[in-house]
């Protein structure tokens, strides 16, 4: 048997972007070195953030990698999406330190993909081996992988992580090839509403879509002023730095698309998008001018478009939203794993997820009754 080491990287760009994608594939932008890299240049993680990059590498016997994960060490929750602050409460109130934590996760973004980047499955148990003994080694509280994709959740499963579910909301491409093709789906009252929104929200305006060198320096001048205004008001101050979205732009290309509303010439919002090999992936928008039903229309309507345009099979956009229901986007599930040494807090937190299930699941299957599509006779 070939022999292998487990070794913690300094940071990704510490790795060569041949070697991290070779194991990370090309389907999912958000866990691709040029997205991860361009995170650390920017200073959008290490430094002071709470987010120290420290990949863990398994490689071959010529040291070459043959897994990564793109790990963490954190020192707070923010910008996970997936929330354990009872759980840091919890172990802080029994007299230990749930900070540093290790996370295993693509840095804000709420988005399902590989956490596991692997050539070959095979190579699981080894990568998962590695990630256990950097906690235990280092006497960190726990592990978590967030956003897993699901198939790699029995991965977790069969080295004995804790499983969380959650819900987002997606819009499945059942092939349609226009967007009135889709509308052609829902009920007619639905179909009525959705498009008296897109009346009203681009009425006076004018809706650029740019990708690659289409995006200019002053785009991104003007996304970087809508992003600050709903960072603010969501997490108090922006999570990415104003570096982070011309080193996007230059390093993924093509696969930025960048949804623009124009008043007489001058962008008054905004909405990012990344473009996967099945999926555009709406993550941030924003804007300077409030009108009515311009987020929907940016954000999901546009998407849809989109989509439909690169016959992609879905759209996801992002974390929580209830109100997308209406827009034609379904609940589905995600999952997230976690590795908790303390064979006490593990049983504290298996007992907290197995209600929590149970109330996720009755949810979900009470947020599909309310999509707006035809029913069946």
């Amino acid at each position: 048997m070939t022999s292998i080491t487990a070794r913690l990287a300094d940071g990704v760009r510490s790795i060569p972007a041949a070697d991290w994608d070779a194991c990370a594939g090309t389907g999912n932008p958000f866990v691709s070195h040029a997205f991860l890299a361009a995170l650390e240049e920017s200073g959008s993680v290490g430094g002071g953030s709470g987010w120290q990059p420290i990949p863990i590498v398994v490689d071959d016997a010529d040291g070459r990698p043959l897994a990564i994960a793109p790990a963490y060490a954190k020192t707070h929750s923010q910008g996970e999406y997936v929330f354990d602050h009872g759980w840091a409460d919890a172990w802080t109130r029994a007299g230990g330190d749930y900070y540093p934590k290790l996370q295993i996760a693509s840095p804000f973004s709420p988005v399902p993909g590989p956490r596991l980047l692997l050539r070959d499955p095979a190579h699981a148990p080894a990568l998962l081996g590695a990630l256990e003994a950097v906690v235990d080694r280092h006497g960190l509280s726990s592990a978590h992988a967030t956003f897993v994709e699901a198939d790699q959740v029995p991965a977790f499963e069969a080295a004995g992580w804790l499983i969380r579910q959650g819900t987002q909301f997606h819009w499945a491409n059942r092939g349609y090839g226009t967007f009135a093709d889709f509308l052609g789906a829902l009920a007619s009252r639905k179909r009525k509403a959705i498009r008296k929104e897109r009346a009203a929200a681009v009425e006076g305006l004018t809706i650029r879509h740019l990708t690659g060198q289409a995006i200019e320096p002053r785009h991104w001048d003007a996304f970087w002023q809508f992003y600050q205004d709903t960072g603010a008001r969501k997490w108090g101050q922006p999570y990415l730095t104003r570096p982070f979205f011309p080193l996007l732009g230059a390093s993924l290309g093509e696969r930025v698309l960048l949804i623009l509303a124009e008043r007489d010439g001058v962008p008054i919002a905004g909405a990012l998008n990344l473009i996967g090999d099945d999926a555009l992936y709406g993550r941030y928008w924003g804007a300077t001018e409030e009108v009515p039903f311009l987020h929907f229309e940016l954000c999901y309507y546009q998407a849809i478009d989109a989509a439909i345009a690169r016959g992609l099979a879905r759209v996801e956009a992002g974390a929580q939203g209830e109100h997308k229901l209406a827009r034609g986007y379904e609940p589905v599930p995600t999952w997230s794993a976690h590795y908790l040494p303390d064979p006490n807090f593990r049983r504290a937190v298996a007992d907290f997820l197995t209600r929590e299930r149970e109330g996720v699941a009755a949810e979900a299957d009470y947020l599909a009754t309310m999509t707006p599509f035809k029913r069946a006779d």
